[in-house]
């Protein structure tokens, strides 16, 4: 048997017939072959690390597929993908790796062959994960579902992989761990959790995984059906100002900033502007922004910065037009998201399980003494000029749900001592108001009311609050020149979003979150 060292010596041409060593040309072109195969990396050019992308041309000859487009269709096609490595794992001469795109993701594998190098092998088991690569592979069928991944039918032999953007090795959570579905134990019996303060340190990572993907995808999706919603119905989409001279609902918590020589609010709602849209004859008008709170709550469900969905429109004869209208919008951003959004549904439910939002057409209407009147039947006692405390609202949400099977409903004519100045008192009754809360398992999502349009009204409203009037002069004189009925509401979209997903906390939809304990990042 000849030893490779002589192999190498021997210079074989087409010319001739019998190599020195006395083999055939074919049998020569075999160890030729072999030789090339283990010293020499065949992958060359196949594999490594993409210059910096400066934008130097504005073409190039790949066509990108979305990894949520591979599947059996597509078959026995080759591909370029680019997405992160989300994993790796090395397996004598393979390399198993699983690529994440959004919330999708695809297991790709790369074996030893005549197109692939043990040196390229290699390669792609030491990219650090969260890397974000550009892969050329072929399409394949699998025999059997990858249950691990989104894309279960094929996947890919990788011909080429190129680190487009190199992450650093060390990762201070890994994305595995951060989406691991929430239950007490493991099948080990172990309880691997990333904590809140972790994700929230590290928001960047935290985003990636699939689970809050689809969070905020589906948390766009509202404001879209909220837009859509109200435009459908002839509503205007205004724009308020966020820096304003005085307290928006005449309270304490606000946050004071130094404004040239003297010094302004951040807006605690958009309150007083959508009014003064309705006296200058926009009859309905929508904004979306952000909307700024100075309270000192840490709880599941309070922010200090978060995103107001607020809406206002003129009325004919009574406050219920509005009401109804609002109630309307919600059921069809319900049934939007029901319909629109059962991808992302289900790959939150598989990370926190919740059970379906229920929700009735139209929306069930209680009155707020038939709600005391529910809490008082479990022994729950509820002053008739008082407001509903958070265990209440629970457990009125418990009650509505076991008798009505909704989620959502109204809860209508609250008592006039707990509500701003501006609302307008019930006409039938001096204890209660035209005001109206909704709920959604349980717990608030809008307050809203019918409003006082009177400039006199609304001046002794204002006295009897305790607020000063010289700062507020210029809402009052808004209606001064005459100014139809309205009313209207505020929403919290990270509020509605937790709820309707039945998540137990308002900062896993809150993409950056704002509280008293956090401005970063």
């Amino acid at each position: 048997m000849l030893d490779f060292s002589t192999i190498l010596e021997v210079e074989c041409t087409a010319d001739i017939s019998i190599c020195s060593v006395g083999l055939s040309i074919s049998d020569c072109y075999k160890y030729i072959l072999r030789i090339n195969y283990f010293s020499v990396d065949i992958s060359v050019g196949k594999y490594g690390n993409l210059p910096l992308i400066r934008s130097e041309t504005k073409h190039n000859e790949r066509s990108f597929t979305p990894v949520s487009d591979l599947n059996k269709s597509v078959s026995g096609k080759t591909v370029w993908i680019r997405a992160r490595l989300h994993t790796s794992r090395s397996r004598g001469k393979q390399c198993f790796i699983v690529l994440r795109q959004k919330e999708f993701t695809v297991q790709a594998i790369l074996n030893v062959s005549n197109i692939v190098s043990k040196s390229m092998v290699k390669f792609s088991s030491g990219v650090p994960k969260e890397s974000i690569v550009d892969v050329e592979a072929k399409v394949s069928e699998v025999p059997n579902n990858i249950a691990s991944c989104s894309q279960q039918d094929v996947e890919l032999v990788v011909s080429q992989l190129w680190v487009v953007s190199l992450s650093a090795p060390q990762l201070p959570l890994q994305i595995e761990d951060a989406a691991r579905p929430e239950k007490p134990e493991d099948e080990e019996g172990l309880n691997i959790r990333v904590n809140q303060d972790t994700r929230l340190d590290n928001r960047i990572l935290d985003l990636r995984t699939p689970t809050n993907q689809a969070i905020y995808r589906l948390e766009g999706g509202v404001c879209r059906l909220f837009r859509e919603a109200l435009t459908n119905k002839g509503f205007v989409e205004i724009h308020t100002p966020k820096i304003i001279s005085a307290a928006s609902e005449g309270g304490a918590n606000v946050f004071t900033v130094s404004y040239f020589k003297g010094s302004a609010y951040l807006a605690q709602s958009p309150q007083l502007y959508k009014q003064m849209a309705i006296a200058a004859d926009f009859e309905k008008v929508f904004t979306v922004g952000a909307v700024f709170r100075a309270e000192d709550s840490n709880t599941h469900r309070h922010l200090t910065e978060f995103t107001g969905l607020d809406l206002e429109m003129a009325f004919h004869y009574h406050y219920h037009e509005v009401m109804m209208t609002i109630g309307n919008m919600f059921t069809e951003i319900f049934k939007g998201l029901r319909d629109q959004f059962k991808n992302e549904i289900s790959i939150i439910n598989q990370q926190y399980p919740a059970e379906p939002f229920a929700f009735l057409d139209p929306p069930l209407v209680l009155e707020y003494n038939e709600g005391r009147k529910m809490l008082a039947e479990v022994g729950v006692e509820v002053g008739e000029e008082e407001d509903l405390s958070t265990p209440s609202e629970k457990l009125l949400g418990r009650l509505v749900k076991a008798k009505y099977d909704t989620d959502f409903y109204i809860l209508d004519k609250f008592p006039l001592a707990v509500r701003p100045f501006y609302t307008m008192p019930d006409p039938q009754n001096p204890k209660t108001s035209n005001s109206y809360d909704m709920f959604m398992r349980g717990e608030e999502i809008l307050s809203g009311a019918q409003r006082i349009h009177d400039p006199v009204f609304l001046t002794e409203r204002a006295k009897h609050h305790g607020i000063d009037i010289s700062t507020i002069a210029a809402y009052i004189d808004a209606f001064k020149y005459g100014c139809p009925p309205h009313a209207g509401g505020g929403i919290g979209l990270e509020r509605v979003v937790m709820l309707y997903l039945g998540l137990d906390n308002i900062r896993k939809t809150s993409m950056f979150p704002r509280d008293p304990k956090r401005v970063t990042p």
